[in-house]
């Protein structure tokens, strides 16, 4: 097998991976086997400076678990290893060599660079760190290589095109934790209340759907059934969830990939996080179709109460006008959208935008959401919750 079809290997292993646990080992082994690694973890973890809390830790090594290494490593080297605040101030999503998170002089002096490391896979370790917007942070390691040289250009290229599909392994593992669904196995998910759950088949049609899915279908809440096709209210997003459908069910021999979004809706503040995934072709019995992707969908579809223009305009200083544009933005639509239902022109909310900009003293759209749903508080009204941070962002997240 070359290394082209042990990378396909590896990814379908992945995707198996996420859904169902007892499938790692095989992964990490096959990890190790493509990047010739001498192990890999995973910790999962938040807060910050004395108030960090692990909340999960593996280690394994050519497909073993070594929890004598992660017992060790937390216990003995994690309360003092110098690496760690520079760990955490990674850029998302990007590779680096542990060497570099070392000061020269701690590299002479460290007890973790020195005695810690060549215990727990070598000084010549790659990580990665994923945020979550939960506040959840992952970091993904592989030890280092065999044999004494260093990491090979193709090497780390190949790495960073697993990158995505690890972020993804992460994200679903984050998503049914937060539904206490770890370990349900695709049937047993269809049981589960914390999270919608549609199945589709290979033609990318809603086969099966438990309740909090259906219930979604049937409300106001920027998904909908069509024809047995899933479809997102915006078309924006409509557009991106059948990408990340078709990313899913592959035609022909290409490799299956998720992919995670944001499902907004213009009326709502709160959007619906939402996940396709791969699953395992398995034949039905009676001629039903096979099952081809599995898509999770959470969040609460709790309605704000609406922002008062006039209130609006009174407490921050601006016009009918700018108040509207101003909570439009807050409510998570973009210009073309404020336009569309409010009958005026695109340039003209951006014009408005500019306004309320420097009348607000403000260059980000972060900061002016912030500052209109803190109308009701300054008010002495009931606040209205905060935006999603995907929406904060501009956008939805990358799969």
């Amino acid at each position: 097998m070359d290394r082209f079809d042990t990378f396909l290997s590896l990814l379908g292993s992945l995707n198996q991976a996420a859904l169902d646990d007892a499938h790692w080992p095989a992964t990490s082994a096959l990890i190790d086997d493509t990047f010739g690694s001498r192990g890999n973890g995973l910790v999962v973890g938040e807060g910050f400076g004395d108030d960090v809390r692990i909340h999960f830790a593996r280690y394994l090594s050519r497909g073993q678990r070594r929890q004598d290494l992660e017992r060790e490593y937390l216990e003995v080297y994690h309360p003092q290893d110098e690496a760690l605040p520079r760990l955490r101030a990674l850029p998302d999503g990007q590779l680096a060599h542990l060497s570099d998170l070392y000061t020269e002089d701690e590299k002479k002096t460290s007890l973790v660079y020195n005695e810690g490391l060549p215990r727990l896979g070598g000084q010549n370790c790659l990580y990665v760190r994923f945020a979550a917007a939960s506040g959840l942070r992952s970091v993904w390691s592989l030890a280092s290589p065999v044999g004494s040289g260093g990491w090979p250009s193709a090497q780390v290229e190949l790495i960073e095109h697993l990158l995505p599909h690890v972020r993804q392994y992460v994200r679903i593992r984050h998503a049914l934790a937060g539904a206490e669904a770890l370990g349900a196995g695709l049937t047993g998910l269809l049981d589960s209340t914390g999270i919608g759950v549609l199945h589709l088949d290979r033609r990318g049609r809603i086969a099966e759907a438990n309740d909090p899915a259906r219930d979604l279908l049937l409300r106001d809440s920027g998904l909908w059934e069509e024809g047995g096709f899933l479809r997102a209210w915006l078309p924006a997003d409509n557009a991106r969830l059948q990408r990340l459908v078709s990313a899913a069910l592959p035609r022909l021999s290409g490799q299956a990939a998720g992919g995670s979004m944001l499902v907004r809706h213009p009326f709502l503040v709160q959007g619906l996080t939402l996940h396709v995934h791969p699953a395992t072709a398995r034949q039905r019995s009676f001629g039903a179709p096979e099952l081809g992707a599995l898509v999770l969908v959470a969040g609460r579809l709790d309605r704000p109460q609406r922002l008062d223009a006039g209130l609006v305009a009174s407490v921050l200083g601006l016009t009918p006008a700018e108040s509207r544009v101003a909570i439009g933005v807050a409510e998570g639509r973009t210009a073309p959208d404020i336009a569309a239902l409010s009958g005026r022109a695109a340039s003209s909310v951006r014009a408005h935008l500019k306004r309320i900009h420097r009348k607000l003293g403000v260059s980000r759209r972060a900061d002016l959401v912030r500052l209109v749903l803190s109308v009701p508080e300054r008010a002495g009204l009931e606040p209205s919750p905060s935006p999603p941070q995907e929406l904060q962002k501009h956008g939805t997240p990358e799969s």
